[in-house]
């Protein structure tokens, strides 16, 4: 089999409060975390978190800011980096916090697609239930929209992170990855209506496509990128890399989150082994809003020698080469079945193409509307419905609307238990030697015992089986971790 790639997701909700406004939102979404109602463990360590430092072997001196959000914050204090950002590790080793005014869920690293995506819904409920918590302490109603845009300019991440070896570098990783993310979006976009850059459209594939300006760089909150040049492992520098991608869409179908995944880990694993297919694109950003905007489903893509291809035959390049060259687990081969299947019903039976990816569920909504009423798309309600069909109160939903009509397909349970991968050593730690626990990280656990400080490393590539007389007490705990390698 291949190399089981560990992956992880952050996904920043879109988030307002009644009777408050954005020059609220950082306070409002530091209280909103701080009320969450579970179990938590408060003692984040950011000693190892470096934002600032890029793959391409350089230091940034600062990260670049929003301007739009600049006015918000001007001549506002609101404490301490670590007061603002409220961490909150849960104990499923998943990660609660608020980021730049959006309240932030990081699922719990896993290394099946079926246990990320469950993971990923449990942030759901996690935001849901929370939002019950606040409103029963401050009387005020949350509205909470899992999508990435406003419509008013701003524009918030939905983060994918995986697990590479840090002999693959950056230059092979750009090449081997950056023309997957540049396509994927066909498969994986959440739809938008409507422009807020460059020229007019109806509608778009991407939510994200607007505020993607350069190739390559390590911003997240402005000048974003295509492929994110973050190096920021969670893990042991010298042994690995861990890609950042800011490029997708938050997505409401977990069928689409399921593909959006298993897409890079295939080019992620076929760049690994140098066997990932080479497209010499002539600029990537273009083309990723060209996509994006494409009315007639042509995603033609110029390459650098005057020459030209299709975003389906980059795509079917990687699967081509994933089915020579991988040795496949039924997860992955799934994604490649589908998504051969999805490239033909895109054009020959849209309702059943949109009944797994997002952009074209919300646009079978709209049009149903726009039908219905006698409008069209310069229709202003149309970005309210758009904003409708993310949110995440299931009475309120246009997206569980179309689910209880079987017009797109219903999403799986839930999954609160984490998989024994490094996150189950994180929220056992939490459940059980909390008394102990002085700060949690992705990439190592500190502990109090006896009056002496104790840190454990925590293996991103290690499935942690214990036996039980290694979690008896917090002794042998830290010793069953330390013989792990």
């Amino acid at each position: 089999m291949m190399r089981p790639i560990l992956a992880g997701l952050d996904t920043e909700y879109g988030f307002s409060v009644e009777a408050r406004g954005a020059e609220n939102q950082i306070e409002d979404s530091q209280t909103f975390v701080r009320t969450f109602p579970g179990t938590a463990f408060v003692g984040w360590d950011y000693r190892h978190e470096a934002p600032r430092s890029d793959l391409r072997g350089f230091r940034l001196d600062a990260l670049a800011f929003d301007p739009e959000d600049a006015k918000f914050d001007a001549g506002r204090t609101y404490g301490s980096s670590v007061e603002i950002r409220s961490d909150r590790v849960l104990t499923t080793g998943g990660r609660f916090y608020n980021d730049h005014g959006h309240p932030e869920y990081a699922t719990p690293e896993c290394f099946t697609l079926r246990g990320l995506v469950g993971h990923e819904l449990a942030g759901d409920e996690i935001l849901r239930q929370t939002a019950r918590a606040y409103e029963d302490k401050t009387g005020k109603s949350v509205a909470l929209y899992k999508n990435n845009t406003d419509f008013h300019g701003a524009s918030w991440g939905t983060h994918e992170n995986y697990l590479v070896s840090r002999s693959v570098g950056y230059e092979k990783l750009f090449k081997g990855v950056m023309p997957m993310l540049l396509v994927r979006q066909i498969l994986t976009g959440s739809g938008k209506v409507g422009s807020e850059t460059g020229a007019k459209v109806p509608y778009q594939i991407s939510q994200r496509a607007d505020f993607i300006v350069e190739p390559a760089n390590a911003e997240t909150l402005y000048r974003r990128p295509l492929f994110n040049t973050r190096d920021e492992p969670h893990s042991r520098p010298t042994d690995f890399i861990r890609l950042h991608v800011i490029s997708g869409d938050a997505n409401m179908i977990a069928a689409s989150t399921f593909r959006k995944v298993g897409l890079v880990k295939l080019a992620v694993a076929l760049t690994e082994i140098g066997a990932a297919p080479l497209w010499d694109i002539k600029d990537p950003v273009r083309s990723f809003q060209s996509i994006s905007r494409d009315e007639g489903y042509r995603f033609e893509i110029p390459l650098a020698k005057d020459s030209w291809t299709t975003a389906d035959e980059i795509l079917e390049s990687y699967f081509s080469a994933a089915e020579r060259f991988l040795d496949l687990d039924e997860e992955l081969q799934s994604i490649i079945d589908e998504g051969r299947k999805l490239l033909q019903s895109l054009r020959t039976d849209f309702p059943s193409f949109a009944r797994t990816v997002d952009w074209a569920a919300k646009r079978q909504m709209l049009e149903m509307y726009m039908q219905d009423s006698g409008t069209d798309w310069n229709d202003p309600a149309l970005r309210s419905y758009d904003l409708e069909y993310h949110n995440l109160n299931a009475d309120e939903s246009l997206h569980s609307a179309l689910v209880d009509m079987d017009l797109v397909v219903p999403n799986p349970e839930a999954i609160w238990e984490p998989e024994h991968s490094r996150a189950w050593v994180r929220g056992y730690a939490i459940q059980n030697f909390a008394s102990h626990l002085k700060s949690a990280a992705w990439r190592s656990l500190t502990f109090e015992v006896n009056g002496q400080q104790e840190d454990v490393e925590l293996w991103p590539d290690q499935t942690y089986n214990l036996e039980l007389d290694a979690l008896a007490n917090v002794n042998t705990f830290i010793q069953a971790m330390r013989e792990m390698k």
